[in-house]
Formats: C-alpha cells, structure tokens, sequence
C-alpha cells in the first residue's frame, strides 16, 4: 500500500495542541470503551505481532488463501457477525458486516498483503515483531507490515473488541472489505467490490477510510483528498517474439551479426519520455489531464510557505528537484504530472563479475502514476499504440495490476468527520489535495458508489516496502500517541462520524 509519498503535496493547518483525545457529550460508554482498549494492550500488540508472522505475498504466490481465512477470523473476533471470503481470478478478499442498530453506516478497507522482504537486511526477523528502543521517540514493534498496513489495522480492531467487551453499542454500522493484493496494484479487487451484496451493502456507507499511522515526529496528521492511481507492469522484449536475435542467452562475440532483443527493450524505452529522461512523450498522454484547480494550488502555496524544503530533501537524500525548480514549482509538480517509472531492469547474467551473453530476453518492470482524470485502460491502450507506432509492436506489455486516481470533497461528512475527531484530540491536521502515493480508493469513489474515500489514523511508523519497519508502540514523545492512543482515536472517530452524518440528516 503506497500509502504516503515521502512528501504530501497540497495541505493546510487545521489544528494544533497536544495528542490526547477526549469525548463529546453523547458519547455514551466512551469511557468503558478506553478502558478496555488500555486493559486490551498486551493481548493486541501479542495478535498483531501473529498477524505478522503469517505474511501473504501476492507476487509469490505466499499464503494466499491463509491471509484470507486469518483475515476474516480476526473480524469476527472484532464483533463483525457474518464475515466471508470473496474468491477472485487471484487472491481472495474478505467481506464483512456489523449490524449496530445504528441510524449511519461506515465502510472500512483493509489489505491483508505485505511486500517481499530479504531477511538479510533486516536487524531482527522480519517476521518476528521484535519491540526495540527508539531513540527520543519510545518503544518500537519491528517487522514486515508494522505500519503498511497491519499496525494501524489492528489498533483499528482493537478499538472494536472494545466496544464488544466493554458491552457498549457501537455508533455506527460497518461494512468491511478487504483484499490480499494491494501491493501488486490490486488486479482483481473490483471483483470482491462489485459482488451484488457487497456492492449493496458499500451503498449504505456514509464513507470509507483505510486505517493509518501517519503522524509526523511534530505530531502532525495528513489527511488525504486524493491519490494518484498506478498501474504495474513489465515491457518484454524477446527474440521468439521479435523474430530477430537469439531465442536463448549465445555468446557475446555474436553481436557483430546478430541483432540485440536488450538494446531493441532500451530503444524502446527511450521513446516513452522525452531527452531529459523525466517527461511522459507517449502519444497523447496529456489528453486527460486534469490541471490542479485554484483551490488546490492555494493549499499547496500555503505548504510551501510554511514547510522546511532543506528537510524534505534531507528526508529523499536529493539535492535538487528536477530542472532545479523552486520549492513551490516541485511541489505543483509532484501533484499534478503523471509519470512513467522504471522500477527495474533484469536482463541476460545478473551475478558477480561479467559473463560473455547476449541475452535472448530483457525485461523492464515499469510503474505509471495517473492523475484526474486518466484511467488505466486509456494509458494501457496509447502506450501499445505508442510502441507499434515506432516500430515496437513486438514488445510485450504484460499488465499485473492497476486503477485510476481518487479524489474525495473536502466538504464531505466523512472529511469533515476526520477533521473534528483530530480537532478534539487536539493533534495537528493538514489537509493533502493530492497524494502522490497510491490506493485503490477509485474503487469506492468511482461508479457506482460514488463514496468519500480517505485514510485516516494517529500514531507514527515507517520504513514501508523497506527493511526494519516499524510501528511505534509507546511513546515518549507528548505530540505522538502511541499504540493505544491509535485505538482511542479510532473509537472517537466513529463517535463523530454519527455525530456528523447525524447533523447532514
């Protein structure tokens, strides 16, 4: 999940103080729900660090229909009465209802999934959970998927046992969809969404929120009105489908008289961005566009202003932003251009020292990151159209995964509930026009639901898709709520998302 760009495009203050949450009148039992939630914790953190121990990997074929049955246990564990696995053309997801009584429904997205890991790079196993010091910030859970996503997940359903154990009736009701794909650009999502009783079920939905840890070490929260969408997938050159050069590794001495599927790729590739390397050149690319509007270019003027752009680049480990632009340019930049990325390139011998090939196969593993209103297949079909135009029509576009980008309303009942539950915890807020990470948020927020979509959550973690992530568990840093405080968060947001709906009735 692709959750955060390491710099969010587009925010505005909304908030600030200290990070402890407390309740409204007419928040009945709150005070019984924090209490189970503390009494809760050793028991939570012990399911999250299981939960962790069984990683499904999409791309590896690794406890696909496992993370599935896991999934839903730890639902109806939760309080959900009817839970089930949706198959697909690939790995299962899981539906889930809750039945409250309530007046107001809430839907909930999960991934169960996580990124590969090399247990090699990582200063304890990965799938351990081991609590480590962290320097000037508390106790840290480490482990593959600690923050991306099961961490803030389970602080999401711990809050729930809350509300169970405690006895105290939730505010809402929820529906609950999950899927075992979102790291390889959830290709058969749409499956489980659009089943008639799942899709019945999301139309009830005031919104939906993926749980989230995004607090910044100042405790500032981002909330996200968008994302870019991504598509995943692999441009292969062979010579079998070519029709020139070998059909297998020969030697190197060849090349004099034998044409290169390697170099044919590399020509390839060269077509689809312009001499700088950085901008999109596949043929009607800007068709759809959709330029930043004059509200969202003013949340960005006002970031800029008030950001740290030294930090930023320390944080990515730059030194300049592309054509040496200005801050405030990079930043419009960052939201508004879709892009195309080599993610990696694998080709021919890939070990130690050289060895004479020429490779009779080469691979490019390509991402495209879409804005308003670009959709994956209209990508899909000019980058084809593109390659056959010069010449490439041989080279395979193999496509693993994708959907378009997400925009919600910052006016929606679902963001303005967001807003008011970290307003009363007193935690800091922006807002974010645009991510330029990824989710499969237009799932919800494109036909036929048509429903406000947002990550939301408290607490910190990092390293995602990366060695040694984390969760933070405790912490000693007063701006930062730790493990706990995620839960307690969690259970004032479905006060208010009743409260708020509530008031638009």
């Amino acid at each position: 999940m692709k959750l955060r760009s390491a710099f969010l495009a587009a925010t505005t203050l909304i908030a600030v103080g200290s990070s402890a949450a407390f309740a409204k009148p007419g928040d009945p039992g709150r005070e019984k729900v924090v209490a189970a939630i503390k009494a809760d914790h050793d028991a939570s953190i012990d399911r999250l660090r299981k939960w962790i121990a069984l990683p499904t990997i999409a791309n590896m074929n690794i406890n696909h229909r496992e993370g599935a049955e896991y999934m839903k246990q730890l639902v109806l564990d939760a309080g959900f009465q009817q839970a089930k696995i949706i198959d697909t053309a690939g790995v299962p997801g899981v539906f889930a209802t809750l039945d409250a009584g309530a007046k107001d429904t809430l839907a909930i997205y999960f991934m169960y999934d996580v990124k590969h890991y090399d247990p090699a790079e990582w200063s304890s196993p990965p799938l351990e959970g081991k609590i480590v010091d962290r320097p000037g910030e508390g106790k840290a859970l480490v482990g593959r998927g600690a923050v991306n996503q099961k961490g803030p997940e389970t602080a999401f359903l711990t809050a729930l046992r809350a509300f169970k154990t405690s006895g105290v009736k939730l505010p809402v009701n929820l529906v609950f969809v999950a899927e075992g794909e979102e790291e390889i650009a959830s290709p058969n999502f749409s499956q489980v969404v659009t089943q008639p009783e799942v899709k019945a079920a999301l139309e009830k939905a005031v919104g939906i929120i993926i749980p989230s840890a995004s607090q910044s070490v100042d405790g500032q929260v981002t909330l996200l009105l968008g994302a870019k969408g991504a598509v995943e997938l692999q441009l292969i050159s062979s010579g079998e489908k070519w029709g020139r050069g070998p059909t297998k590794d020969v030697h190197s001495s060849l090349k004099a008289n034998v044409d290169s599927p390697v170099w044919h790729l590399i020509k390839a590739l060269n077509t689809l961005v312009s001499e700088d390397g950085q901008t999109p050149a596949i043929d009607g690319w800007y068709d759809n566009v959709k330029p930043l509007t004059a509200r969202q270019k003013e949340l960005i003027a006002a970031d800029v202003a008030a950001g740290n752009e030294a930090d930023d680049m320390k944080t990515l480990g730059i030194k300049h932003w592309y054509k040496d632009e200005d801050y405030l340019t990079a930043s419009y930049r960052l939201a508004e251009q879709p892009t195309i990325n080599i993610q990696g390139l694998v080709s021919g011998y890939m070990g130690p020292g050289g060895k004479t090939v020429l490779p009779g196969r080469a691979e490019a593993k390509i991402d495209l990151r879409l804005v308003p209103d670009m959709t994956k297949d209209e990508v899909i079909s000019k980058l084809k159209a593109h390659l056959a135009k010069r010449g490439f029509g041989d080279i395979e576009v193999n496509v693993s995964g994708g959907y378009g980008p997400n925009q919600t309303d910052e006016n929606s009942p679902l963001i303005k509930a967001e807003q008011a539950t970290l307003a009363d915890a007193k935690i800091p807020a922006t807002l974010s026009a645009r991510s330029a990470g990824s989710w499969p948020g237009v799932v919800f927020t494109g036909p036929p639901l048509h429903l406000p979509a947002g990550q939301f959550g408290a607490g910190r973690g990092g390293g995602a898709h990366a060695p040694d992530e984390w969760l933070l568990i405790e912490s000693t840093n007063p701006k930062v709520v730790g493990f706990d405080g995620q839960a307690v968060l969690y259970a004032d947001f479905l006060y208010e998302v009743a409260r708020t709906a509530k008031k638009k009735n």
